[in-house]
């Protein structure tokens, strides 16, 4: 019995180095921070724009092809307030002066910014080496042992290979002279290396 749970430990543990490989090269772009207040916020006043613009289309008498795309538009915007959840604190939005205030346009310049930012790759990879070699622990055994070994070990080069790169950018902005024959130097890389220093870099 003993025997038997053991094995089912190490099976379990075997599982999660694809996934662990899986998450340190997928990279971060696929990765988003949660929605912050400005983004509720904004994605708010968008479904409320949205609504007042069909009411607004509908008052004045528009075209039935503009009143049928203003309210199209109001119902594709309740899924943006749902994906991103309710703000805490509700922006001015009870008349048309309201929504085309100065403030409207810049939450929505901020939520634009806000929305463009990624995890630092750097980060992310260590957080992720960090989870990793915890989970190994707890799962404990020789696998586990030799797992948490292997991303450690995976953690010290990531780290390495980050002070690597920071330094040669760091020369060839302060030698500019010679960021040429640097170049040169580095011409015999492969393609694969040359794509893993360029997502670094970045």
């Amino acid at each position: 019995m003993k025997k038997c749970s053991q094995t089912r430990r190490q099976a379990s543990g075997l599982g999660l180095y694809p996934i662990v490989f899986v998450l340190l090269l997928s990279g971060c772009e696929s990765l988003r921070f949660a929605p912050n207040a400005r983004q509720k916020q904004n994605a708010w006043l968008h479904n409320r724009t949205a609504l007042m613009a069909a009411q607004t289309a509908k008052v004045q008498a528009a075209s039935g092809e503009l009143q049928d795309l203003t309210e199209l538009s109001e119902l594709q915007s309740r899924a943006f307030t749902t994906y991103f959840g309710l703000p805490k604190e509700f922006p001015a939005a009870e008349t048309t002066d309201d929504i085309l205030a100065e403030s409207s346009r810049q939450l929505a310049k901020d939520a634009i910014a806000d929305s463009a930012a990624r995890p630092d790759p750097w980060q992310t990879a260590d957080a992720a080496m960090e989870l990793g070699i915890g989970i190994c622990a707890l799962l404990g055994g020789v696998y586990g042992a030799k797992a948490a070994k292997f991303l450690k070990d995976a953690k010290d080069r990531s780290k390495a290979l980050r002070e690597i790169i920071t330094g040669n950018e760091l020369f060839k902005k302060t030698n500019q002279t010679q960021a040429e024959a640097f170049k040169q130097a580095h011409v015999s890389q492969s393609p694969q290396t040359r794509q893993i220093v360029t997502e670094m870099k970045g």
